[in-house]
């Protein structure tokens, strides 16, 4: 798959908007502990994506029912679905320079439906790498990489899966909807879209 970008101005993969608010404090302090220990911005890179994989669980995974959709209530409160955790990561990403895109994947999920994943992609040396910040569990096993995409799923065209090739500078505009008014997860799994 060859990633498209929605717009051709690279300065929009690092700016702020309501979802990927880097301007906010937490968001910002995140950001300065994460770069303290590390020598460039590809090690940044892949502590702020281990960060957010690693140190803020998936909500399904843990239970839990809320559903923030800020980078900076994500990273508050510790939870998130793939889209809010995608979130967080490219507010942290962007916070330090670094282009971020949202982008996506159509999957079927356990139930047999079909559902909207969340992703980034990080550009490097002149080209765009996607991450999957989600969250590992038994049978995913997603790494940050810049040689070869390590995801949590690869999707199977066979069952109807597929990636979607365009890394949008703004979450989409479907996707923001359907988080912002969900109060729970429960009400999101219901509304958020089945394809773009």
């Amino acid at each position: 798959m060859e990633p498209i970008q929605n717009t051709a101005d690279l300065f929009a993969y690092l700016a702020a908007d309501e979802a990927i608010d880097h301007h906010r404090p937490v968001v910002r302090e995140t950001a300065a502990r994460l770069a303290a220990g590390v020598a460039d911005s590809y090690e940044y890179a892949r502590a702020a994506y281990e960060f957010v994989r690693d140190a803020i669980p998936h909500s399904a995974d843990s239970g839990d029912l809320r559903v923030p959709w800020r980078a900076s209530d994500v990273l508050a409160l510790r939870t998130g679905v793939c889209h809010a955790k995608s979130h967080a990561l490219a507010a942290l990403l962007r916070a330090e320079d670094i282009p971020t895109a949202l982008c996506y994947q159509r999957l079927i999920d356990d139930e047999g439906r079909r559902v909207v994943h969340g992703l980034v992609a990080v550009r490097f040396h002149g080209a765009w790498h996607r991450q999957d910040p989600r969250g590992n569990k038994p049978g995913v096993d997603a790494r940050f990489s810049l040689d070869g995409e390590r995801l949590a799923w690869v999707p199977d065209p066979a069952a109807g899966e597929a990636d979607h090739p365009v890394l949008y500078a703004e979450p989409h505009p479907a996707v923001l909807a359907a988080l912002r008014a969900a109060p729970d997860r429960a009400h999101l799994s219901r509304t958020l879209p089945d394809s773009l």
